[in-house]
């Protein structure tokens, strides 16, 4: 029986049980505030195990709400915030009435007098079979350039990638002040690794824009906190050097294209190498660098050629060698 930490099947996993053939693997989730609460037994052949195993259903006296930011029950499938009602809620926080009143809060599904739910802070959906998925954390919710967005969402997609071990996605501040997406990746050593450019195009599949971090930097594993947990306050104290050894342009395009991403993103200097998303752009300012090549270059550039040649040396030869469905010389 596990608990804790989201729980993720990997190879020596599976090798373990397919050794322990009298041995079953029960997937358990519940926080302090009311200890175990759900259940979700393994019970196939490990081979068959998913990957992210869902946190399961309630057990007896325990009753598990998904709500909205209004407490309102969400369908099966959309994501909200889990609650938790039942016998198993504790009386709230030792000398924090403050605390206990905003976390547990009163259950208005109940008809029992002084019944209450606890709002655990964690995302998840009900899914089809009426196990509950956990997503992530909505501490972990943020708003980029007017979006929405759950880093819980992004790992789960990128987790469900051939070759990835273990990632987390954090916001990080650029140079111009602005914040972006940075994807820490554990890689399988038994398993080829994947490019950045190919973590992207996967994610760009699932995902909208706005959704797919801006730079992958890979690791040989995630930080801990000494409970085991992912210590991303570690991860916001690495160095991310995204950009690459600056390298000079050497064509009137690749000139007028340094100055225009330097412009945009309001850096010193951009070398050809550097890449427009690793070194704070982002769709919006991505929008703005084709209305200046439009009007500097006289070239009539779609708005996913900065996505998929996002480096000036790369950008520039569309100019040379142009894809008619990508750019059109006005």
């Amino acid at each position: 029986m596990v608990g804790g930490e989201q729980l993720r099947i990997t190879e020596p996993i599976r090798r373990l049980f397919e050794s322990l053939k009298h041995c079953s693997l029960h997937n358990h989730y519940g926080p302090s505030e009311s200890h175990v609460i759900t259940y979700f037994p393994l019970a196939e052949s490990p081979e068959h195990w998913p990957e992210l195993p869902p946190l399961g259903r309630p057990i007896f006296n325990t009753l598990l709400y998904v709500l909205d930011e209004y407490q309102q029950p969400v369908p099966a499938g959309v994501v909200g915030e889990l609650y938790i009602g039942g016998a198993c809620l504790a009386h709230g926080y030792l000398h924090r009435p403050d605390m206990t009143a905003e976390r547990f809060v009163s259950d208005s599904f109940s008809e029992t007098h002084g019944a209450r739910l606890y709002r655990t802070g964690d995302l998840a959906r009900y899914l089809p079979d009426g196990n509950i998925e956990f997503i992530g954390r909505n501490d972990f919710q943020l708003k980029i350039h007017g979006f929405r967005i759950e880093l819980g969402e992004i790992e789960a997609v990128l987790g469900s990638m051939e070759g990835i071990k273990r990632c987390v996605v954090i916001a990080q501040e650029t140079q111009c002040g602005d914040k972006q997406l940075v994807a820490y990746v554990v890689f399988d050593p038994t398993r080829q690794h994947t490019t950045a450019k190919e973590l992207r195009h996967f994610l760009l599949t699932r995902l909208p824009d706005y959704m797919v971090p801006n730079s992958y930097v890979v690791l040989n594993d995630l930080p801990t906190t000494r409970s085991g947990k992912v210590d991303r306050r570690a991860l916001a104290a690495l160095c991310v050097n995204a950009a690459a050894e600056y390298r000079r342009p050497n064509s009137p395009e690749e000139e007028v294209l340094c100055s225009l991403f330097a412009e945009v993103l309001g850096l010193e200097r951009v070398g050809v190498d550097d890449n427009f998303f690793q070194i704070g752009g982002h769709s919006l300012l991505a929008t703005q660098l084709v209305s200046r090549i439009r009007a500097m270059l006289g070239v009539n550039l779609a708005l996913k050629a900065i996505f998929e040649t996002p480096t000036v040396g790369e950008l520039a030869w569309r100019f040379v060698q142009p894809d008619e469905a990508a750019l059109v010389r006005s």
